[in-house]
């Protein structure tokens, strides 16, 4: 962890929900934005020569630290952004993914993301190294998603705890905090196997909380209905989910989720990097990742790039942090999975937690994506 402290810019008027709603979150943001009512603001920054909706810069611990939201039913506590390893060990090196790990824990984050089919298991070793460096295991609220692993693919009984063994020596760990299924490989596997397996991979300490990634409407059903049996209930949902990207949660989907009290995570929060505003041009990317984004680049991928740039010059925030705000207003929504290629990338996805979106911008920004 770096021994000097950072300068984190966040904007003084604009605070979540849920920081509304808590008293304790409340009393942080007090101390770290100030207290007083609006004149005073006015008056102090006109002094101060500063503009009095300015960003206050806040040196020494992030102002994450005091903002926790839980995970659902699974008795964890989040901060309201989780930092995804998709791209550690593909298109960031060991040294950089270090470093942005390093400025998410600097800036208040706890909870970190991974699968055993990212980079073939090579984000898994990433992470491991710097849980062991840093010593910050206790700290971290890890995710693990598995069942995508060309050497154990699927939620077969004996697949499955192959995975999970294997992504706990990667990682250097005794236990994941919350077990992601993917079921995008295996949509046939009996799903009481399954959870049988599950139930005893928590009873063995292995595992503490149930997630989903990539499972439907009915198969949720199904696994409450078990869960009523008695078998290990689910209890967190990781579906991609973001501006471009609304048909596969809105809906069924979601209603499901909001009937079971699902903590969902939605993964590709913004969309391979296309919602971060930074990838307009068709050959600005090469490879896959552009492949990915050249697919958003049009009339509508532009038409939402427009209206993110026009809520983030309000609320004088990154186009990135417009993104996720929108998401974090959305029903249901938790903590997105957000995947950085920077440590500098962090500060502006970090920001996203810190605004609330108004009713107009909101239907502004959902209008534009539809």
């Amino acid at each position: 962890m770096r021994e000097r402290a950072r300068i984190v810019a966040y904007p003084r008027k604009y605070a979540p929900w849920w920081a509304r709603a808590a008293v304790g979150i409340a009393g942080e943001m007090m101390r770290l934005f100030g207290v007083g009512t609006a004149a005073d603001d006015a008056r102090a920054a006109e002094a101060a020569g500063t503009h009095p909706s300015a960003p206050i810069p806040v040196v020494g611990p992030g102002v994450g630290e005091g903002i926790r939201v839980p995970l659902g039913e699974t008795g964890h506590s989040v901060f309201p952004l989780m930092l995804g390893a998709a791209e550690f060990g593909w298109n960031v090196d060991l040294a950089t993914s270090h470093g942005i790990l390093d400025r998410y824990i600097e800036y208040g984050g706890n909870a970190v993301h991974t699968a055993d089919g990212f980079s073939g298991g090579l984000s898994e070793h990433i992470i491991g190294e710097w849980l062991r460096d840093r010593g910050v295991r206790d700290d971290v609220v890890l995710g693990a998603r598995v069942g995508g692993h060309a050497d154990n693919p699927g939620l077969g009984s004996v697949n499955l705890v192959r995975a999970v063994e294997a992504s706990l020596t990667r990682l250097g760990a005794d236990h994941v905090d919350v077990l992601y299924l993917d079921a995008s490989l295996d949509r046939t596997t009996n799903l009481e196997d399954t959870l049988a397996t599950v139930e005893w991979l928590r009873e063995a300490g292995k595992i503490r909380a149930v997630g989903a990634f990539r499972f439907s409407p009915e198969r949720l059903v199904e696994a409450r209905i078990l869960a009523s049996a008695g078998y290990p209930r689910i209890e967190v949902l990781d579906e991609p989910y973001n501006l471009v990207r609304r048909d596969g949660f809105e809906g069924d989907l979601r209603l499901v989720a909001a009937a079971q009290s699902l903590a969902v995570t939605p993964s590709h929060a913004l969309e391979h990097g296309f919602l971060s505003g930074r990838h307009r041009r068709k050959g600005q990317t090469a490879g896959v990742r552009g492949q990915q984004v050249r697919e958003h680049l049009n009339r509508r991928g532009i038409r939402v790039l427009r209206a993110l740039d026009l809520v983030a010059e309000e609320l004088d925030v990154p186009v990135a942090a417009a993104s996720i705000a929108w998401l974090l207003a959305q029903r249901t929504i938790v903590a997105p999975i957000v995947n950085a290629f920077a440590a500098e990338h962090v500060e502006e996805l970090m920001q996203g937690a810190g605004v609330t979106l108004s009713r107009t911008q909101l239907a502004e920004l959902t209008r534009a994506g539809s």
